[in-house]
């Protein structure tokens, strides 16, 4: 007997309460195929078996019952369809326009699922085919389909994402928007023909039970947009009430307590608890719903850190979690279910994680795993713009933060939390929050910008664990960092691209990230699947500053400690808000290294090596290529290095990739070895020129000239350092003299003093140190910490 998700001789060191619950897993998928699945009451069962108590069997008194019922209440703004439609026609209609056109699209049999456009599945539509590779997964046992072998299914991921059916809710809010009936008679067409193709417990689509869920909240969905139709008929209404039931049953049957216990378990159990609220005319209806939120309220301290962070460590798995608790919260209030204390808190955290990780255009950096997916499609923005999700977490927690971070985005929301919620939205003030950067110690994010305005400067600074169990949505992106510069994204995460396909290894590996290399070999090794690894680096915040100033961060790791000459990766970044960043990237090292630094550049951007190059030093220009003007100047110093702007791939969403510049930096070295960039954007730096001081002894010192003023870097070894009539014990001196000399701003990091000639800039013990203005004291902290300061 077959166990599901792990072989019989891996149950070694298996908790017994994992042994049973594989066991009975693999008794139910065994009774299925053998045809006992009735007894069981897994597969598809009489009308009167699955009614509660006092329900009418008669299909016609059913679906009038239903239509004529007040509660149950889904998500306001699904719960009131016809009322949000008419709200968003006179708030957005641009988005109401779309909303149709999409319709249009796919009444036409033509899908955008995830990043691929234009997909056809042919008329009537095969639920089974993969149109890419133009494979069909076979109709067998759920149990028995492979549906992670590529050579055999095709890519999963888009089966199922059609079979989501999350389109036919497209359909319902076109339906929605005009009455028109051609809309309700698309979505039953397509229910009636996916029930005919795709018998209970049979084929790639019931393989997974996270698609089971999903399909089942769209269709509940679906149903409600349906009530005023004439389509829907008894019989279908009694034929979908069975199927429901089935995938009630699958949920709790396959539930991926052990095989997933991520976004898998707990969007399962979100299915449970949409079910058993949504549906109390089956039997089983009050145990899916007790047990859905179970396990929701359980999962949620386990899988959201402290800080707010998920802890898979991928930022859009901390969406879909954010998601998931959204609707939670939503349902269970308008049913008046009551939750643990904790949920609301812990789904504000979760919130406040999102609104500092989205960057000046309202989308977040795609950190770790990005499948492409979402829990309900309600507008067409892509899945990294959280703008929508931040307006209705604005709405539940009357946050005006939170509100700012929705930007004016307010389509999605209506959809959630209807015309009250829309009404609640607009009595707030969107003010932005009064920090400028904030650190997540648990999750290991770290997030400045200059201003919370749309044409800020951003960072974002990955220095987490690598991820919870397998880190099976981890990326080897271990001190990797994104950038913005005038609102404008600069370098970014090379994304994901794909699970099954053969460039899986190589959108994970550490070369597609910001970051450094050490022999070409990745920080955290892939191993062949395509959810496992054969090593992983220990990451860990070794400092976290923040000031009026700007913000300090460093972090390092022992992902190369496993190399014949071992090595560890430091990277500290200063980033001097409203000017520029300084990162500085040591190896530490007895041993002989290539030592490679990427920055992978964002969509319509080129990036060109000027001529005035050493083999010590690079300086790079980064271009709007539609406008042919420079954003971003870079400035590299090394050790005989090389500066070389190469061909890369980015893949904005799942299944799609455009080709991208990839500037890079290499050098070959003994023993420890330092790079220096500087990341000098045009607006607020102008034309600078980099230069690196010579004969300065226990430290490396750079002058930075423009607009009248003049910086000074100390980059020193823990020894006492003295350049340009600076003294310092410090790790880092970074200074600014205005057109007199006069020092008017200074950051010190590990110093005990610092003069300039016979100004005491800072002395008393102090390990770092902030200097706003020459009129103002300097901002001291007196540990080294990863807290927010």
């Amino acid at each position: 007997m077959r166990i599901p998700g792990i072989p019989l001789g891996r149950l070694r060191g298996r908790s017994p309460a994992e042994f049973q619950d594989r066991i009975r897993q693999a008794v139910g998928s065994f009774a299925e195929r053998s045809g006992f699945g009735p007894l069981l009451g897994l597969t598809t069962l009489s009308l009167s078996r699955i009614l509660a108590p006092g329900q009418p069997e008669d299909p016609d008194a059913l679906l009038r019952h239903a239509r004529a019922r007040s509660r149950p209440r889904l998500i306001p703004g699904i719960d009131r369809a016809e009322a949000t439609a008419a709200t968003l026609q006179v708030c957005c209609p641009e988005a109401a326009a779309d909303v149709l056109s999409r319709a249009d699209r796919i009444s036409s049999g033509r899908f955008d699922l995830m990043g691929y456009r234009d997909l056809s599945f042919g008329s009537p539509i095969d639920w089974q085919l993969d149109p890419l590779l133009h494979l069909r997964a076979p109709l067998a046992h759920w149990s028995r389909v492979p549906y992670l072998d590529a050579s055999v299914v095709g890519d999963h991921k888009v089966v199922w994402e059609l079979n989501r059916h999350q389109w036919m809710i497209t359909l319902g809010q076109a339906y929605a928007l005009t009455g028109d009936e051609r809309w309700a008679r698309n979505i039953v067409r397509h229910m009636e023909e996916w029930l005919d193709a795709n018998p209970a417990k049979l084929g790639i689509n019931w393989a997974s039970s996270l698609e089971v869920s999903f399909r089942a909240i769209s269709w509940l969905c679906s149903l409600r947009f349906l009530r005023p139709s004439p389509s829907l008929t008894p019989a279908l209404y009694a034929r979908l009430l069975q199927s429901l039931h089935v995938h009630g049953r699958h949920l709790e049957t396959y539930l991926s307590t052990y095989f997933s216990p991520n976004t898998h378990l707990t969007g399962e159990a979100l299915g449970l608890f949409y079910l058993g609220t949504m549906l109390p005319e089956l039997r089983a209806a009050p145990r899916w719903q007790r047990h859905g939120l179970s396990i929701l309220q359980e999962q949620l301290p386990v899988q959201v850190h402290p800080d707010g962070v998920y802890f898979e460590q991928a930022t859009q798995y901390h969406r879909y979690t954010t998601e998931f608790y959204l609707h939670l919260v939503l349902l269970a209030e308008a049913n008046d279910v009551p939750l643990a204390p904790h949920v609301r808190p812990t789904l504000e955290r979760l919130f406040g994680h999102l609104l500092y990780m989205s960057r000046p255009d309202g989308t977040i950096p795609l950190f770790g795993d990005d499948d492409g997916g979402r829990l309900m499609q309600l507008d067409a923005r892509t899945p990294d713009d959280v703008r929508a999700l931040l307006a209705a977490g604005a709405v539940m927690f009357g946050r005006d933060a939170f509100a700012f971070g929705a930007r004016g985005d307010l389509a999605g929301m209506v959809w959630l939390v209807g015309a009250e919620g829309l009404q609640r939205f607009q009595e707030l003030l969107p003010i932005p929050p009064a920090e400028l950067a904030r650190g997540f110690a648990d999750g290991g994010y770290y997030v400045s910008r200059s201003s919370w305005a749309p044409d800020a400067d951003w960072f974002a600074f990955d220095c987490g664990p690598h991820g919870s169990m397998n880190a099976g949505h981890a990326h080897a992106d271990a001190l990797a960092i994104e950038l913005v510069v005038a609102g404008r994204p600069m370098f970014v995460d090379a994304g994901t691209y794909t699970y099954p396909g053969p460039e899986r290894n190589g959108f994970r590996s550490t070369a597609a990230h910001n970051t450094v290399t050490i022999d070409e070999q990745s920080s955290s090794v892939p191993a062949s699947a395509p959810f496992r690894w054969e090593s992983i680096a220990n990451v860990q915040t070794d400092a976290w500053h923040t000031s009026s100033l700007g913000a300090f961060v460093a972090g390092s790791h022992d992902g190369y400690a496993a190399l014949s000459a071992p090595a560890r990766h430091s990277r500290a970044i200063l980033h001097l808000a409203g000017d520029y960043w300084i990162v500085r990237d040591r190896i530490e090292s007895k041993g002989t290294h290539d030592v490679a630094m990427r920055f992978h550049c964002a969509r319509g951007l080129d990036a060109r090596v000027t001529s005035d190059t050493t083999p010590d030093s690079a300086m790079v220009d980064i271009v709007d290529r539609a406008r042919n003007g420079k954003l971003l100047q870079m400035a590299i110093f090394g050790r005989q290095g090389e500066a070389r702007v190469e061909d890369g791939w980015v893949s904005p969403q799942y299944g799609a990739r455009e080709r991208s510049k990839v500037v890079s930096w290499h050098q070959h070295g003994i023993g420890a070895q330092q790079v220096v960039t500087f990341l000098l954007p045009s607006h607020s730096i102008g034309e600078a020129q980099v230069q690196e001081l010579s004969d300065v002894r226990g430290a490396t010192a750079f002058f930075v000239p423009s607009r009248g003023r003049q910086d000074l870097l100390l980059l020193g070894e823990g020894g006492p350092v003295s350049a340009e009539g600076v003294e310092t014990d410090a790790e880092w001196l970074w200074l600014r003299r205005d057109s007199a000399g006069r020092v008017v701003r200074y950051v010190a990091v590990n110093a005990s003093y610092a003069r300039s000639g016979d100004d005491t800039l800072w002395t008393g013990g102090t390990r770092l140190a902030w200097r706003v203005s020459a009129q103002s004291e300097p901002e001291h902290i007196s540990t080294m910490g990863t807290g927010a300061s």
